[in-house]
């Protein structure tokens, strides 16, 4: 009689005992569900991807500061990266510092690509900073004397398209035949008004302005170095092939925050953005 009072007590402990692990299973499951859900209900919470992306200073680091806060509503933490030397942004693309940049045209791109064994793509196109010509002690382009000298940049490309700005209005004349982008004054095939290049890194241009009869400067230099870039004495137009691009490393153009990057890039906000803070100096490429 004892033993089966025993037996059923045993029983009835196992019985309550089953109860209250099932109960803390189901407790558990409960929290695991409840923890999903405010994960869900979070969206990209924990799961932030942070973006590099290589600049120039103005204007694109700037307009990179307006699309922030679109992209870090779509889970990217977007870190810009302005480097002293803008020259080292590609290499700094090539060795994965970062994963795209923003400071260069086409034009350039090509010229030192193949030289340096680049393997890049371009993205997007942005916008374009009309190259023009500056001068401290001329009122007009009318006044521009016979023996002037000039300023113009001393890398290829930059050199090829101030010399075609002069080319347009009328004060010298190309080769034929320049099809790459690229050319020096040697590439000069009539100078009626005997003017003297100075070919210098464009950075010091605006420096140089004291000592020259005026130069040709690219417009984020000029925005830099705070001169109003409506004193230009004429200008390229809004045609001109030299927008600024969004450029990674070839086969990172489907990833989806470069897709991302370069919709907030191109979007009517940052079409508004650029034309109400630059004015002429910068024109939207989209």
């Amino acid at each position: 009689m004892r033993m089966k009072k025993q037996g059923s007590l045993l029983v009835a402990v196992m019985i309550v005992l089953a109860g209250v692990l099932s109960g803390c299973g189901a407790d558990k499951n409960n929290d695991e569900a409840k923890a999903a859900a405010e994960g869900n209900s979070s969206g990209n919470a924990g799961k932030e991807i942070t973006l590099k992306v290589g600049a120039a200073a103005v204007p694109h680091a700037e307009i990179l500061e307006f699309i922030k806060p679109k992209l870090k509503e779509e889970g990217i933490n977007l870190e810009i990266v302005t480097l002293d030397d803008e020259g080292q942004l590609n290499p700094a693309l090539q060795e994965k510092q970062i994963d795209a940049n923003y400071f260069q045209h086409v034009p350039y791109l090509d010229s030192i690509k193949e030289e340096k064994g680049y393997d890049f793509a371009v993205t997007a196109k942005v916008h374009v900073e009309p190259i023009g010509f500056y001068s401290e002690k001329l009122k007009s382009a009318e006044e521009l004397p016979d023996g002037a000298k000039i300023g113009i940049p001393n890398n290829p490309s930059n050199e090829y398209r101030a010399l075609v700005l002069l080319q347009q209005q009328g004060l010298i004349k190309l080769k034929d035949g320049l099809t790459t982008y690229e050319a020096t004054p040697k590439d000069i095939a009539e100078n009626p008004h005997n003017l003297e290049f100075v070919e210098a890194d464009s950075a010091t241009l605006p420096r140089a302005l004291p000592d020259l009869d005026g130069a040709v400067i690219n417009t984020n230099i000029v925005l830099e170095s705070g001169i109003d870039p409506k004193s230009a004495l004429f200008r390229e137009d809004a045609n001109s092939p030299y927008a600024n691009v969004i450029v990674v490393r070839s086969g990172d153009e489907n990833r989806d925050e470069i897709k991302k990057l370069d919709e907030a890039l191109t979007s009517p906000d940052v079409k508004q953005f650029i034309e109400d803070k630059y004015g002429v100096a910068v024109v939207p490429a989209f």
